[in-house]
């Protein structure tokens, strides 16, 4: 993340502990809905959540993963998180510039969950987020991307181009799902359907 946005997120945290109103905007709620119903299995070993925020998803996520590493480049947003899910044994916040810390020695995740985080990084970053991600996705491992699409002040790249980035990692695509507000993708290294994962076709 660019280290010139770093004052911008600490004093949005620093003034609000929901400055996007995650907890109680039915867009929000919606939105993750949209994302939890697209994963295509129900449950997941080992997950990565970077750009976390406050937690919200991570809630949610947790509901559905063994281990899950949720991080986010702000201090403020960090601790509110850990706050959030100091109750839940099997989440992990961490404090993650991206991509230089995307945590390698963590192994490998069978889920990896990108939600509104790659607009805020400039090309070269997202080309090198695209390819930690590829190092690190198990072998029958989940991606997905979810990303508001209008214009924004704080925006480096265009939607557009951060699913272009993870979509040339040759992997398929699972789930697309395009509204005027946002797009969320969802690839795997096994291109199955749901329906075929459990034997229905």
């Amino acid at each position: 993340m660019p280290h010139d946005q770093q004052p911008y997120f600490e004093a949005l945290y620093a003034a609000s502990e929901d400055p996007y109103a995650l907890r109680h905007r039915w867009y929000e709620a919606r939105k993750r809905a949209l994302l939890l119903a697209a994963l295509p299995q129900a449950h997941y070993r080992r997950a990565y959540e970077p750009g976390c925020g406050i937690g919200e998803l991570t809630l949610a996520l947790a509901q559905r993963c063994d281990h899950l590493l949720a991080s986010d480049f702000s201090a403020h947003a960090v601790d509110i998180a850990r706050k959030r899910t100091s109750g839940l044994a099997n989440v992990r916040v961490a404090h993650h510039q991206l991509p230089q810390d995307w945590p390698r020695d963590a192994g490998r995740f069978d889920l990896i969950v990108l939600s509104e985080l790659g607009y805020f990084l400039d090309r070269d970053d997202m080309h090198r987020l695209a390819a930690c991600c590829e190092d690190t996705l198990e072998a029958d491992g989940i991606l997905v991307a979810c990303d508001w699409r209008p214009d924004f002040a704080q925006r480096s790249l265009s939607t557009r181009e951060v699913h272009g980035a993870l979509a040339a990692l040759n992997l398929a695509r699972l789930a697309l799902h395009e509204e005027d507000d946002f797009v969320l993708q969802v690839w795997a290294r096994d291109g199955r359907s749901v329906a075929q994962r459990e034997g229905i076709r």
